[in-house]
């Protein structure tokens, strides 16, 4: 079987080596691609500069607080790119606010997660992600 890829959007260190292990520790062969900031996450998804090999990832785990440009953005151009709007993302942040929820749902985000601050609820959240999106769903060709 092909292994599933994963784009991780994501400026926190911290958060992206505790998915890194929730990810790792789950048994779904998947290729983990990490970026930092919205404009990296852009031009990775547009094969762009230094990303001009990317895989086109299977599903995109996206921060809202996000330098550069804040993930509301990259989500708004993901859904607006004909090429893009397809892959599945999902809202994985900090933020409970009403908001923020609403907003990014207007904005066609395919789920919407609050980070939980336990460290065996974030990996049992990365890997409830992780066993909906790339064990139960059908996801679109690439």
């Amino acid at each position: 079987m092909e292994p599933v890829s994963i784009l991780l959007v994501e400026d926190n260190p911290g958060d992206v080596r505790l998915t890194t292990e929730a990810l790792k520790e789950a048994h779904v062969h998947n290729n983990l691609y990490v970026v930092e900031d919205g404009v990296k996450a852009m031009a990775y998804l547009r094969r762009e500069d230094d990303f001009a090999d990317a895989l086109r990832p299977d599903v995109i785990l996206l921060d809202l607080n996000l330098p550069k440009k804040d993930g509301r953005q990259v989500l708004a151009e993901i859904k607006e790119d004909e090429e893009l709007r397809r892959i599945p993302v999902v809202v994985l942040t900090t933020s409970e606010a009403e908001q923020d929820i609403l907003m990014t749902y207007d904005l066609h985000a395919n789920c919407y997660i609050s980070k939980p601050v336990d460290l065996d609820q974030f990996i049992r959240v990365v890997q409830a992600i992780e066993d909906f999106w790339l064990c139960v769903v059908k996801l679109p060709p690439k």
